[in-house]
């Protein structure tokens, strides 16, 4: 199934996976957090699992702090710190409901928790220490930073915008102008703005500019739908992942599909083929040059046999992810 350009992870997860993150700095190494309760390091390149290390529940996200760090949080609502040289475990602190999101600010230097006991928290990670717990009006689904800005989707179809530097209020808030619960958020490496996900096959591209000028600029479009015996079948659009140069993004669904958009002429790049299960993951590397897929059984339709979940990792080309000049 796996084409030349494209491999599968040994010594995968066990279970669900939540999340999938390349280092910041190499093409090398991918965090991957799952279901089963750890979190695992690999060495893509030389396609051998590292490290793992355990939380007491289900692990829904992780993030690289440096290239030796990386921080986690789940169901346990514990918030981990793990060196990756020494193998050693630092329990940070923790939130009152499980943490769903888990992200690096390298502009302001601090670690980003977002959980659904409706609060964003803020860590530094040198001491490692709380630095601010920030009330938001939902649970918290999914949370991007843009620079200084944070942007975090909640329950309800709210969208927050924070400033990292100055918390004492919100930037801006919004609602999702998509009609369907929100499932992921990711910004732009330009930081104008980000790109918003729902459950009902649908993806709109946002700009944080509030100004008529830029928001005259926002839409949204249909995906990952199926046309499946005659009726169309609407999929949750899961994962989104940016290409740090081009601006240009990837999208996964519950359809299996992994498409590459640009977003400046409004067009599909490409499609891939289609994976064994639910997309639940992606992630570019540093350079875009790869692209890791968690192809992961979302319980969509309950518990029901399933393809194993997996992890591939996709060379990618400027063909394949460089927006066309008109």
């Amino acid at each position: 199934m796996t084409g030349s350009n494209e491999y599968k992870l040994t010594q995968g997860p066990e279970d669900g996976i939540s999340a999938v993150k390349f280092s910041p700095s190499t093409s090398q190494f991918l965090l991957v957090s799952s279901w089963d309760c750890t979190v695992r390091l690999y060495d893509v390149v030389n396609n051998t699992m590292r490290m793992k290390y355990q939380h007491t529940a289900p692990v829904l996200d992780c993030a690289f702090y440096d290239p030796t760090h990386s921080w986690s949080g789940g169901l346990d609502a514990q918030l981990k710190t793990h060196d990756l040289n020494t193998d050693q475990d630092t329990i940070v602190g923790s939130h009152d409901a499980p943490i769903r999101c888990v992200e690096y600010c390298p502009e302001v230097n601090v670690m980003v928790t977002g959980s659904w006991d409706r609060s964003v928290r803020l860590w530094d990670p040198r001491t490692p220490c709380n630095a601010g717990t920030f009330t938001q009006p939902e649970k918290v689904y999914t949370l991007s930073v843009a620079g200084d800005k944070m942007i975090v989707g909640t329950s309800g179809r709210r969208v927050l915008v924070w400033d990292l530097r100055n918390m004492g209020y919100v930037q801006q808030r919004r609602e999702s102008s998509l009609k369907y619960q929100t499932r992921c958020i990711r910004a732009f490496p330009n930081k104008q703005g980000y790109v918003l996900s729902s459950i009902e096959g649908r993806v709109a591209v946002e700009y944080l500019d509030p100004s008529q000028e830029f928001q005259k600029k926002k839409y949204a479009f249909k995906c990952h739908r199926l046309k499946e015996d005659g009726i169309e079948q609407v999929y949750p659009v899961n994962a989104i992942s940016f290409h740090s140069a081009h601006n240009t993004f990837a999208t996964g669904g519950s359809d299996g599909f992994v498409n590459i958009w640009d977003p400046f002429n409004k067009k599909r790049l490409c499609q891939f083929h289609r994976y064994p299960t639910s997309i639940a993951s992606l992630a570019f590397n540093n350079d875009g040059t790869m692209l890791a897929i968690a192809s992961s059984y979302m319980h969509e339709k309950g518990d029901i046999s399933h393809p194993e979940d997996a992890i591939f990792i996709r060379q990618v080309t400027d063909a394949e992810t460089k927006p066309k000049s008109t």
